[in-house]
């Protein structure tokens, strides 16, 4: 039992958590798939005392991170890549969610648990270097400069994916927004992350897999941009 005296984390959140209505099949997928699949003890509501997760229910698998995974395509392209390691995607937008869900009955993937939440408060109770590689594909931009704050590539999120990622792993960041990339040149190496590739279109890992919202920049006119930063 926690202590209830234990000062519990309290965040702004600022993103979408609902968008439009879910079809049947979507809600199909929320009500019977997704307990199965949530990472347990990773909300306040059911680990108030913030205990550290057993991480051995992975097995010895290596841990990746997807943070914001939006329809869920990339993370199930890699989990299917990668049936060697265990990975934990994050997304609060429940539409996102449930067509994540769809995509994992579809392609019959194992190796994968979902936070659907703040990622923040996954990082409160990861153990420290067990991340060994994270994503972040086509963070929202947060486009006004007043709202840059609000960004991932900031010290109130870098400093604990910094913490929770092995010495050595990779964060790669995929975005079509400039303004992005310049902050994320000056933000994410102070965090102790050093760059160490950067390229333009025509320039994706090799093993990326373009998202719907790549798809729609490229419709657009935007050029992607790929960052590949290793941690310290």
């Amino acid at each position: 039992m926690s202590d209830p005296d234990t000062p519990q984390p309290h965040r702004n959140f600022y993103g979408r958590s609902k968008g439009k209505t879910l079809r049947a099949s979507q809600k199909d997928y929320l009500a019977n798939d997704l307990e199965a699949m949530r990472l347990k003890g990773v909300t306040v509501q059911e680990n108030a005392a913030r205990t550290v997760l057993d991480m051995t229910q992975f097995g010895a698998r290596p841990v990746w991170l997807e943070v914001g995974f939006g329809g869920g395509e990339h993370l199930v392209h890699m989990a299917a890549l990668n049936p060697q390691i265990h990975l934990i995607g994050c997304e609060p937008f429940v539409n996102g969610v449930a067509m994540l869900l769809g995509k994992i009955r579809a392609a019959g993937v194992q190796n994968l648990s979902i936070h659907p939440g703040d990622v923040r408060d996954l990082f409160d109770v990861l153990p420290d270097g067990v991340v060994e590689k994270c994503f972040l594909n086509y963070p929202d931009p947060w486009p006004k400069a007043r709202h840059h704050r609000r960004r991932f590539v900031t010290p109130g999120y870098l400093a604990p994916l910094h913490r929770v990622m092995a010495p050595g792993a990779e964060f790669r960041i995929a975005t079509d927004i400039p303004d992005y990339v310049r902050q994320a040149h000056e933000e994410v190496p102070p965090a102790g992350f050093r760059l160490e590739r950067e390229a333009g279109a025509g320039g994706a890992w090799p093993d990326w897999l373009s998202t719907r919202y790549e798809q729609k920049a490229l419709r657009e006119g935007r050029s992607p941009h790929y960052l590949t930063f290793r941690r310290d």
